[in-house]
């Protein structure tokens, strides 16, 4: 939890003071990904999550990252912009990760029940947010396809 609070601080903090480089532009969700990677790793291994929903999300980030590289080779990168889908994504599964390592009760709550349907949710949002991306690129990768 405290790492993607450290992550969402750096991004807010570089965009309001117009710090951004380059380099942290790049490393930035190179770091995301692997992060979210890890934490599901970890989760399946536990028991509180399930290996296909690992390899759902997972297998996304794989997948619109090397379609993102591809389209910034032929120039056409602002094609797959971030969205406010991969966005709402994002937050579903850190939310979800934070509840499913926490694990016990809190408050009165079963963390683990709700952890587990955030992940769900996570997951079909992983998958439109991959179709939509896909979507927005078919008509850029027919044209570069030569």
């Amino acid at each position: 939890m405290l790492a993607s609070l450290t992550d969402w601080l750096d991004g807010y903090l570089a965009r309001k003071l117009n710090q951004s480089s380059a380099f942290g532009a790049f490393l930035d969700p190179v770091a995301d990904k692997l992060m979210v990677a890890a934490a599901l790793i970890l989760l399946v291994k536990l028991g509180r999550a399930d290996a296909v929903i690992a390899f759902i999300i997972i297998g996304r980030e794989i997948t619109i990252s090397a379609l993102r590289e591809w389209m910034a080779k032929v120039g056409e990168a602002k094609s797959v912009a971030v969205s406010f889908l991969g966005k709402l994504k994002t937050g579903f599964q850190m939310l979800a990760i934070v509840m499913l390592l926490h694990h016990d009760d809190l408050l009165g709550l079963n963390v683990q029940a709700i952890g587990e349907l955030l992940l769900y949710l996570a997951a079909l949002l992983t998958l439109w947010s991959m179709g939509y991306y896909l979507m927005l690129a078919s008509p850029r990768l027919k044209k570069h396809q030569n």
